[in-house]
């Protein structure tokens, strides 16, 4: 088919408008942003979607991606205050919050902050020392955040999260913490067991004491009851005392006899008793003894109401030997029957 000259000319048009068309349309993708320059010059940023520009006129200066993302931090040296070395390596995540100062304000975005991370590290390890360094890394990714974060603000530049991933000091530092932390551990162990050996102690005593309280208020209440016990037996050997003074007075031979027999038994008690005899032989007048046990019989009967009832016989003295001894009257003046 021939195309006349008109022919030909209407589709070169529509062949150019067409191109015009595909050159006008950008897709950005969700995540990233696209900043437009007009011969050269900065006037826009395309957001995600469907946009248009003029073909020709305007191009697309940098794509970037304003997702955040991760930047490693190699391995570097630091010297510590008290001028310890140690290797740390450290992680950062950034986001883009303003696509055209990253784009138009730092040249080679990545490698700036990552340059700056690592001054930084430098600087906020180096102002402290081994022992808080290695205990304290909350406090410095806290402040390598702040420091970072503020030196890349001028770049829309948004620094999330600094973290530091390992800190390895030297072998023969990391020995010496060994050993220090050993010895740490062994006197925590030797005061735990000193502090067990006080309070040992210290229960012992208290026991002690509270022993010897119990005994002091035993002993007490023991001679409570004895001084009781005396005075009760003081009150009844008084009553009986007077009762047989009453009956002395009255009279009674009875009465004689019972102090004459109580001594007299009492006596021989202390003679049998003795620690230092064997055997003791002396003369004992068992009629006048017996004599006078029937008068402690019959002044108990008289103590006790037993008056009432009819006067008994007085026991026959038994037989005596051929050599007798006559009842002797502690009243009566010592002469010879």
């Amino acid at each position: 088919m021939d195309f006349a000259g008109p022919d030909i000319v209407v589709i070169a048009l529509v062949a150019l408008v067409i191109l015009v068309l595909f050159a006008g349309i950008k897709t950005v993708p969700q995540g990233f942003r696209y900043t437009i320059e007009r011969f050269g010059r900065y006037t826009r940023t395309l957001e995600p979607g469907l946009n248009l520009i003029v073909p020709f006129i305007e191009r697309i200066g940098s794509k970037l991606n304003v997702m955040e993302q991760v930047l490693d931090v190699p391995t570097q040296e630091v010297i510590t205050k008290d001028n310890a070395s140690v290797s740390a390596d450290a992680v950062a995540f950034y986001q883009i919050l303003n696509a055209a100062q990253a784009a138009y304000q730092v040249a080679d975005l990545e490698n700036a902050i990552l340059n700056l991370t690592m001054t930084n590290i430098r600087s906020v390890m180096g102002s402290m020392d081994l022992d808080e360094l290695l205990s304290n890394r909350e406090v410095i990714n806290d402040r390598l955040l702040r420091v970072v974060d503020e030196a890349v603000g001028p770049w829309g530049i948004k620094v999330t999260r600094v973290e530091i991933k390992d800190i390895q000091p030297p072998k023969d530092l990391v020995d010496a913490m060994g050993r220090q932390m050993k010895a740490e551990r062994e006197k925590r162990a030797q005061v735990l067991e000193a502090e067990g050996f006080r309070n040992a102690q210290i229960l012992r005593a208290e026991g002690a004491k509270q022993s010897a309280i119990l005994q002091a208020e035993g002993q007490r209440e023991a001679a409570y009851r004895e001084a009781e016990a005396r005075e009760r037996l003081a009150e009844a050997e008084a009553k009986a005392t007077r009762m047989v003074s009453e009956a002395i007075a009255a009279g009674d031979i009875n009465a004689i006899n019972y102090f004459v027999a109580q001594k007299y038994t009492e006596a021989m008690s202390a003679i049998g008793t003795a620690p230092n005899s064997k055997v003791v032989l002396m003369p004992m007048e068992a009629s006048s003894l017996i004599g006078s046990l029937g008068g402690i019989g019959a002044i108990a009967r008289e103590v006790f109401g037993d008056q009432s009832a009819a006067p008994r016989a007085r026991p026959t003295t038994p037989a005596v030997p051929a050599r007798t001894t006559p009842a002797v009257n502690p009243f009566a003046p010592d002469r010879e029957t």
